[in-house]
């Protein structure tokens, strides 16, 4: 049996929560894309833990794999790891050979190219962690990969062959001093015995053959992706997306698994009641803005508009796991919810904080677009033309406070 856990919109739809759900039934959690710019909360026990590498079945005891669509951060790998063992609990957390490692380097130049960005106001809002220059290493055959950092003769080829390069494009092409960073003998040392403690501790393994031989020996798998549908480098609002494929299809790429695994399979799209979204790009049903996010925001909405933003937003505890700034927030977005559902194939759905809009007087829901005088039902194929869309709203009465604990979840079965 295998589930897979999907973002239905811009990122922080509360995954975590919903794989603590169905958690209770899965033997391996794995995920399958993006790194540590996926900051989720996991409550276990009436205890809160924030992760933004390490897959939320660590804290459940379960197997967890980081598959070969992720890209590695070992720092942040050992920091969670150490930490939830100093908590009490002992992860089981297994590394594929094959996913690509995030180096110094990588977080420095995303720094650099996202400050260069924001002169023109094109900046993606990145969370700076090095994730992007990591996946064009992959894309460009110049990554290194996380079973290569066991092998010191062959780390070495790799960095010699690849740390010139961003010390040229640093200096030359930036034109900022190459520092640390940059250090190929520092690099060398450090990730060097990273690769030893992957090896010592028996952490590495080939993510597609050892998931296949879990399976066929009957255990429950659950793919856990990062981010969400609209931030699908493919699916999504590009430019202002990710670099990976938060989508179910990338939960056969990023695991190393059939695609026929995969949709023989649950597929449960997750949604916020609301919409929220980090950094840039277009936001139809966005209530007030941010400012420095909000395409053309300047901080003067109105007033009605910015406290009941305001309202959400504490309320929600709308604000990033990893970087802590504001999250934009909005109505909920059905036409994004249409194009999400056709982008993975979605088998259910999970709706989450439903009780932040508890004791409003009135909720609406953009459900549908006029774009060019006509109504659309999903979202456009380019940023541009999404930008252009007004949303249709339908308005509902409100409900009174309600508790959001695990025990309140409700779940609706289809009688057909």
């Amino acid at each position: 049996m295998t589930v897979t856990i999907v973002g239905s919109q811009l990122g922080d739809e509360g995954k975590g929560g919903i794989v603590d759900v169905y958690g209770d039934t899965a033997d391996v959690v794995v995920r399958y894309q993006g790194g540590d710019n996926a900051g989720h909360t996991v409550v276990r026990d009436g205890q809160e833990y924030k992760l933004s590498l390490v897959p939320s079945g660590a804290v459940r005891g379960k197997t967890n794999v980081l598959g070969n669509g992720c890209v590695v951060n070992p720092g942040t790998l050992f920091e969670e790891l150490d930490a939830l063992r100093e908590r009490g609990l002992d992860p089981d957390v297994r590394v594929a050979r094959r996913a690509h490692v995030i180096f110094p380097y990588h977080r420095v130049l995303d720094g650099i190219e996202e400050e260069i960005k924001s002169e023109t106001d094109s900046e993606v809002g990145t969370t700076g962690r090095g994730i992007g220059p990591t996946y064009e290493d992959k894309a460009g055959r110049r990554g290194i990969r996380a079973g290569e950092l066991a092998d010191p003769e062959i780390l070495r080829d790799r960095l010699e062959y690849v740390v010139p390069q961003k010390r040229a494009l640093a200096e030359e092409v930036f034109g900022v001093e190459a520092g640390e960073a940059f250090d190929l003998e520092a690099l060398y040392e450090e990730y060097s015995d990273y690769g030893r403690r992957l090896r010592e501790e028996g952490m590495l393994v080939d993510a597609g053959a050892f998931l296949a031989d879990r399976i066929n020996d009957g255990a429950a798998v659950m793919f856990e992706g990062a981010q969400g549908t609209v931030l699908d480098i493919d699916h999504g609002n590009y430019p202002y997306v990710t670099s990976s494929n938060p989508t179910a299809g990338g939960a056969a790429v990023g695991a190393g698994v059939g695609p026929a695994v995969v949709g023989d399979g649950e597929v449960v799209g997750v949604v916020k009641a609301y919409l929220s979204r980090v950094g840039s790009g277009p936001m139809p049903t966005e209530l007030a803005g941010v400012e420095g996010d909000t395409p053309g925001y300047d901080g003067d909405g109105d007033p009605a508009e910015e406290e009941l933003a305001d309202h959400i937003r504490e309320a929600g505890g709308e604000y990033g796991t990893v970087t802590g700034r504001p999250r934009r927030v909005g109505w909920l977005d059905v036409p994004m919810l249409r194009h999400a559902a056709r982008a993975s194939g979605f088998t259910g759905l999970a709706v989450n904080h439903i009780d932040v809009l508890a004791g409003l007087d009135q909720v609406k829901v953009g459900h549908a677009y006029t774009l060019d005088g006509a109504e659309r039902l999903t979202m456009p194929t380019t940023t541009e033309r999404w930008a252009d869309c007004e949303p249709t709203f339908r308005a509902f009465d409100g409900w009174p406070d309600v508790g959001p604990g695990r025990e309140e979840t409700v779940v609706v079965e289809d009688p057909v």
